[in-house]
Formats: C-alpha cells, sequence, structure tokens
C-alpha cells in the first residue's frame, strides 16, 4: 500500500504595523465599469495527428460546414483526420477596450485531441451574453509545453489540451462604458468592511478638502464630482485612487486541511483557556506466511498472511494557555503545546467550539 506524505505550513501574518495602509485603487473599483466574458467555437487545425479522432462527430460536422462554405461537399462519416480539433475560445473584453484593439484568447480543447501544439485557431466569432459579436479570433496557439509519444511511452510537460494565442481576438465592438458627464461615482470595495468603507471616505474628504464623498454601505463608497473640477470624473478618479487608507481586517484563521495550511490573522487573540491534546497510533503489519502440509500427506501448501497490530498511545498533559493579545502570544501557545500543523488544525477548530478562539474560523 502506498501511502502519501503531506507538507504542512503554518502561516502567522505579521503586519509591519497596527494596520496596513493601502491604496484605493487596491482596494476597490469603480462600480459599473466592468468587463465582458466572450465564447466562440472554433477548430485548431496544422496538428501533427494530435487531433479528434473521429468518434469527435462535432468536430466533423464543424468540419464539413468550412469546407461546405468553400465550395468542397462531403458527408461528414467520411470525414477522417487527424489534424483537426474543435475547442471552446473564451477571452475577456476590458471594459474601455476599443475597434482595432488586441487582446489574448484561451483556447481549450472539446474533444479527445491529445495536444494542441503546433496549432493554428481559424477564424472564430465570439459572442457575449447579449449574443452580439464583440470580436474575431485567429491565430497560432501557444503552449507553454510539449508532449512526446513513441512505442508506448509518451512524456508531457503541462497541459496540452489548452493553449493561449497573444493578441489573438480583434475587438470589433465596444462596451457602452462612459465617464462623461458623471456628477458622481461609486468605489465597491473587494471585501465589503464597514471600518474601511468609513475610512475611505473619510481620506477622500481629508485629501479634497471638502465632505464630497460618503460610505454608503460596507462594500461602496459614493463620491461626488465637483462642477467645477477641471477634467470631471476622469480626473476625479485619477487624483482619488491614489490616496492611502489605513484599512481594517476582520482576525479570522483559515484552515485548509487537503494542503495543511493554516493562515492566522494578525488581528486574532485567544481567551484563557486549557488545552489537552493526545494522540493516538496504530500500526499494523501484515507479513507473508506459507504453511505446508506433513510429509505425504495429501494436503497443499497455502499462502497466508499474518498481521500485528500495535497500538501507541502518548501521554498528554494540560496546557494553560493565558489570554493573547497578539499573534505573537498566539504563536508562542502553539509552540508550547509541541504538536504538529495537523494537530493544530484540530486544536483551533476545539478553539472555536469553546468559544476560547476571538476569530472566524474558515474551513477550505
Amino acid at each position: 500500500m502506498k501511502r502519501r506524505a503531506y507538507i504542512f505550513v503554518i502561516l502567522f501574518l505579521l503586519p509591519l504595523s497596527s494596520f496596513a495602509q493601502s491604496r484605493i485603487k487596491d482596494l476597490a473599483r469603480i462600480d459599473g465599469i466592468n468587463s465582458m466574458q466572450l465564447i466562440g467555437y472554433g477548430l485548431i487545425v496544422g496538428l501533427d495527428g494530435s487531433g479528434d479522432s473521429p468518434r469527435a462527430l462535432f468536430t466533423n460536422q464543424a468540419l464539413k460546414n468550412m469546407l461546405d462554405r468553400f465550395g468542397i461537399s462531403l458527408e461528414s462519416d467520411r470525414v477522417r483526420v487527424r489534424n483537426v480539433a474543435g475547442v471552446m475560445v473564451t477571452a475577456e473584453l476590458p471594459p474601455f477596450a476599443k475597434v482595432g484593439q488586441k487582446i489574448d484568447v484561451i483556447v481549450s480543447s472539446m474533444g479527445d485531441a491529445r495536444s494542441l501544439s503546433g496549432g493554428t485557431l481559424l477564424l472564430t466569432p465570439l459572442i457575449g451574453v447579449d449574443e452580439n459579436i464583440y470580436g474575431i479570433a485567429q491565430g497560432p496557439v501557444s503552449l507553454g509545453g510539449f508532449s512526446v509519444e513513441e512505442a508506448g511511452v509518451s512524456v508531457s510537460q503541462n497541459m496540452n489540451s489548452v493553449g493561449r494565442i497573444p493578441n489573438g481576438l480583434m475587438v470589433e465592438r465596444e462596451l457602452t462604458n462612459t465617464l462623461e458627464g458623471l456628477e458622481f461615482f461609486r468605489y465597491a470595495l473587494f471585501e465589503g468592511d464597514f471600518t474601511t468603507a468609513t475610512r475611505i471616505a473619510e481620506a477622500i474628504n481629508s485629501a479634497m478638502g471638502d465632505s464630497i464623498a460618503r460610505a454608503i454601505d460596507p462594500v461602496s463608497v459614493e463620491v461626488q464630482v465637483a462642477p467645477e473640477f477641471s477634467g470631471g470624473a476622469m480626473a476625479m478618479i485619477s487624483m482619488t485612487e491614489s490616496i492611502t487608507v489605513t484599512t481594517d481586517q476582520r482576525a479570522r484563521v483559515i484552515v485548509n486541511e487537503r494542503t495543511g495550511t493554516v493562515a492566522i490573522g494578525g488581528n486574532v487573540k485567544l481567551s484563557n483557556v486549557a488545552i489537552t491534546h493526545g494522540a493516538l497510533s496504530i500500526s499494523i503489519v501484515s507479513t507473508p506466511a506459507v504453511s505446508q502440509p506433513g510429509p505425504f500427506s495429501p494436503g497443499r501448501t497455502v499462502q497466508d498472511r499474518v498481521s500485528q497490530i500495535n497500538v501507541q498511545q502518548e501521554g498528554t498533559k494540560v496546557t494553560v494557555i493565558p489570554e493573547s493579545n497578539s499573534i505573537a502570544d498566539v504563536a508562542s501557545a502553539l509552540n508550547s503545546l509541541g504538536v504538529t500543523p495537523r494537530d493544530i488544525i484540530s486544536i483551533f477548530q476545539a478553539l472555536k467550539q469553546a468559544g476560547a478562539l476571538q476569530a472566524e474560523l474558515v474551513i477550505i
């Protein structure tokens, strides 16, 4: 039986100061100015026998439809090529992208193609959620990996069924985003927080010398564009997004039991609590054994396995942890227990149930 070895990591997030200083542009975005996800179906040609097999009926049908447009008529069941692959083409159209601008696209195999290496995407229209065409994609695929197969032995690096086409999409339609004539604009925080939203409004008012900003809710801060302000909303956004704000953070402990990672935020505190934690170790050793019959007996040789079970329980002790007010105190208290990161995960879960962990416990 194979056993997997896991490496556990504990991250104690120690702030350089009591609170972090961040620019508004790193904490929030302008509400209402959004990108658009685009999607389309296309064909990649020029593959070295690593494309879709005839079992991929949608690829055969798409190839037949394309050839029909060029005046070549074929029945789809007679198409037998392995140099073509059907792919889904996706891209994200930026908010202020202009007609003629080029952006990257992602191509992902839909069939049983072994590799998209060396392929070229044919002309593919990409549509948005409103079913309008916003761009045309075409170009050679870049994988950043390889796949080699010879005599039943294959060697591959990275994913060969997904690739990128740099500057592969030419924008044909613009999004209707504009900053002209705006009297108000709104910052939308990436992570909602009452205190941080209030501090952003106060920082803007202090920097501009006027009460032009107000926190509407934990996620939204509304800013008024003064009519006499030169440059309008564009200049106002440029000036306010560079203002630094003293952010606030929730006290959180993030636990990922799959990877063994424990991230402890700088505001985490512990109340007075006593902890005892012991480990029960059980090992099962199975040894092959052969049973031989007596001489000249009608018996037969039998193979069997003899199992031995060992149970070992480590001694436990009760450790009293005083109330802690800093992440350094929490780290020192956990280290005093001499436990492993996996044990720490169980301890944090027990501390939360006991009400001694003054933080939000998030298990991912």
